[in-house]
């Protein structure tokens, strides 16, 4: 494996942490916090530095199952952490967050953690 690849597959665990963090904190307190607000873009950035040094370190093309599995899992995490960032925007600090906004925020980080976990089963198979 590239090494490139493999210090992306290492950033993306801190993704999933920080993910994490900041989902499971609205989740549970349902309320804008700057954890909330902090964690999930933590989360953004690691995802978008994990991709790029994975689709450079690739042998292959980066459009396969796994891959467009795990594009569309930033995609949805980078919707939710719009969405609540425009609460916050909207509200202010330690605002209560809507129920779709909360669905939906419960539906991304499960997509994003299935992505991952897909990923390490087919490294893990390879």
């Amino acid at each position: 494996m590239n090494p490139l690849a493999i210090v992306g597959a290492f950033i993306i665990t801190f993704s999933l942490l920080a993910y994490g963090i900041g989902s499971i904190s609205l989740i549970r307190f349902k309320i804008v916090g700057s954890i909330v607000l902090i964690f999930l873009s933590l989360g953004l950035v690691f995802d978008m530095a994990a991709i790029a040094l994975m689709i450079v370190g690739a042998r292959e093309t980066s459009f396969t199952l796994h891959g467009l599995l795990g594009y569309s899992a930033y995609l949805v995490m980078l919707v939710a952490s719009i969405g609540v960032w425009r609460v916050y925007f909207k509200h202010g600090i330690d605002s209560r967050i809507t129920k779709p906004l909360l669905r939906y925020t419960k539906f991304a980080y499960l997509w994003w953690v299935i992505a991952y976990f897909t990923g390490s089963l087919i490294i893990l198979w390879r």
